[in-house]
């Protein structure tokens, strides 16, 4: 059954990339329903949020936060920290979307922790949790909050050598200071 949700698995992110939505959400969700049935929680849970991601590409937060939900709910059964971290940082993003803030704070919040406390976290993976709750900071008028946040992600977007953050923390962090 692995090899077969793979197939899936890969079909659907080929689909998504090639902009086949439609594909890309009936083969996510085909392979939801065989995660189901084999009783894989690991693929449940990916095939889960492949099915919200697709809800997110077609601007349903509401059809994609359900998926989300059951996927951070599988990840606390399975005790994988950083599974549970990514993901409901991802939920957390969701919520931001659809303009429920304080849940997607609470979200980040949640991801942030776990990260803050393991040490085998990616400096990427906890930098990309920072910008969504920076973002968020920001959006909820807490400039003096955001900022800190937005450092932080600076250094961890430097470490990881990822020129795109670096670039948007500095960004951001020269417009915040512009506001003073």
């Amino acid at each position: 059954m692995s090899e077969a949700f793979n197939k899936l698995a890969n079909e659907a992110a080929d689909a998504r990339r090639e902009n086949r939505v439609s594909d890309a959400q009936r083969l996510w969700r085909a392979a939801a329903e065989l995660s189901r049935q084999s009783r894989h929680r690991r693929q449940l849970i990916e095939a889960l949020k492949g099915c919200g991601q697709i809800e997110r590409d077609m601007g349903d937060n509401e059809k994609a936060l359900p998926f989300y939900q059951e996927a951070a709910a599988l990840c606390r059964e399975e005790h994988d920290a950083l599974l549970l971290a990514h993901t409901v940082r991802h939920l957390g993003d969701v919520y931001r979307s659809a303009g429920k803030l304080d849940a997607a704070e609470s979200s980040y919040e949640e991801a942030l922790r776990i990260y803050r406390n393991h040490q085998e976290a990616a400096p990427l993976d906890f930098a990309n949790a920072l910008r969504p709750m920076a973002l968020l900071k920001e959006q909820k008028g807490q400039a003096d909050a955001a900022k800190p946040i937005w450092e932080e992600a600076r250094r961890l977007y430097e470490a990881a050598n990822v020129s795109e953050g670096v670039a948007e923390s500095s960004k951001r962090l020269e417009r915040l200071a512009a506001k003073r």
